[in-house]
């Protein structure tokens, strides 16, 4: 390492924010940090993610001492570019679920009308089978509603690369760069060999592989491979850029995820990922096949559902965090009460236009306390449910380590053994994507792996 860069970035481009810590890689620990929000919604135009980054970075006080950089990224993020470089239209998020009829219609047509059929046919090829937050299918819902701008398309990426080339600053899209495990989960990345499928690209957009094979995506690195330096016009040309990874990737990166171990986070998605020495398929589609940030493979449920049921609850009956978690616990169940906590849609199970309700109301559990601990019950079986399936792939799973900041409820955190049926650890809380992230920009600029 460098005497004057002595530290490594990592930065965590989330749905909600750009989170950047500048961190000591041979103690591990935070030296300084910066945060800058992004807007809300389900889609984006990518330059606030840019300004976030830069408004973060000074926020950080700069990078002047930083020998590398990674950025771990929100997933599935669908962002077209022209051919001048320019995004076409703002970029749809992995929670925009406007695509799940198309998500539909891709399984279909793939199975023949066979849904059961195109199901496995997708998770042999890909290792997915189509949902609404996956890329491929707001390229399809690109194709049939917009399809003055699907045919501008002459670049691909995703969030992340993104960001990761507009910190190289080379304007170039040859140069714009990915790794497996975002790309795993576009939905057009073959499931073994790290290679794209332009017949699957061809097919979500309607157009000739031809024409596909025209399009750029970004170029597939390996876990440690350096993507480039950072822009010299900003200074940052002394900066070695890391190839990113998704979030949970960089996630479970962070956290030191081990095999027989899954990662339950609970942000604005809820996510039950365990790390696997070998690649999966599950043809019903509640596990996805991605790869993982090391060179390995991370199947994973997903929720669209998680720390913000408990935000809406607690919103619902005028209680604080504090108080909703004593308001919970004050109650050894919730009398009956059933929360189905489908207030975005769902993602697994794959029920993209559902709604929440609260159901089994009576006079004895009409109360705060009972409502508090329905929907932290509601919570935590919908993760179980995305436990299952990671299990039922083949990882096997004895721990859970819980992230996120759905973790830092006291009535998740109790109850949490008893609903999942495992032991759980919660690691000191922490921002282990952007940390996971910090982790791989040391491994490329020192060549450890």
């Amino acid at each position: 390492m460098n005497i004057s860069r002595p530290y490594v970035a990592g930065i965590d481009s989330s749905t909600q924010s750009c989170k950047v810590l500048i961190v000591d890689p041979n103690s591990g620990a935070v030296v300084r940090s910066g945060r800058a929000e992004h807007p809300d919604g389900t889609e984006i135009d990518p330059e606030f993610w840019w300004q976030a980054f830069l408004q973060a970075v000074d926020d950080a006080e700069g990078l002047d001492d930083v020998a590398a950089l990674s950025v771990g990224g929100q997933q599935h993020g669908m962002v077209c570019l022209d051919a001048t470089g320019e995004v076409i239209r703002p970029a749809l998020l992995w929670n925009d679920t406007r695509s799940g009829a198309a998500a539909a219609e891709l399984v279909d047509e793939a199975g023949d009308g066979d849904t059961a059929r195109g199901g496995a046919w997708w998770a042999d090829a890909t290792g997915s089978v189509p949902v609404a937050s996956l890329t491929v299918t707001k390229l399809r819902w690109l194709a049939d509603h917009e399809p003055e701008n699907a045919a501008r398309i002459a670049a691909v990426c995703l969030p992340h690369d993104w960001l990761t080339w507009k910190i190289a600053g080379t304007g170039q899209l040859a140069d714009l760069v990915t790794d497996r495990s975002d790309a795993s989960g576009t939905g057009y990345m073959a499931r073994e060999g790290n290679v794209y499928r332009y017949d699957i690209l061809a097919r979500a957009l309607r157009i000739s592989e031809d024409r596909a094979e025209d399009i750029i995506l970004p170029k597939i690195l390996g876990p440690w491979d350096q993507a480039g330096q950072g822009d010299a016009a900003r200074g940052w040309a002394d900066v070695v850029l890391g190839p990113g990874c998704g979030d949970n990737a960089g996630a479970a990166l962070g956290v030191g995820l081990t095999t027989g171990q899954a990662m339950l986070s609970l942000g604005t998605s809820g996510v039950v990922a365990a790390v696997s020495a070998n690649s999966v398929e599950d043809p019903s589609g509640l596990v996805t096949g991605f790869s993982d940030a090391s060179g390995q493979w991370l199947p994973l449920a997903c929720t669209l559902n998680a720390s913000r049921i408990i935000d809406a609850i607690a919103e619902v009956i005028g209680a604080r965090y504090e108080e909703f978690d004593e308001l919970a616990l004050s109650v050894s169940d919730a009398g009956g009460l059933v929360l189905t906590p489908y207030f975005e849609g769902e993602r697994t199970p794959n029920l993209p236009d559902a709604t929440a309700s609260l159901t089994g109301m009576t006079l004895a559990n009409a109360d705060r306390a009972h409502v508090a601990r329905a929907g932290v019950e509601g919570l935590l079986v919908l993760m179980r449910g995305a436990l299952d399936a990671v299990r039922a792939s083949g990882a096997p799973i004895d721990r859970v380590l819980m992230v996120g900041g759905g973790a830092k409820s006291a009535a998740v955190r109790e109850l949490a053994p008893s609903v999942l049926g495992v032991p759980v650890g919660v690691p000191v809380s922490g921002e282990y994507v952007a940390l996971g992230a910090a982790k791989q920009a040391q491994y490329v600029s020192e060549g450890l792996r």
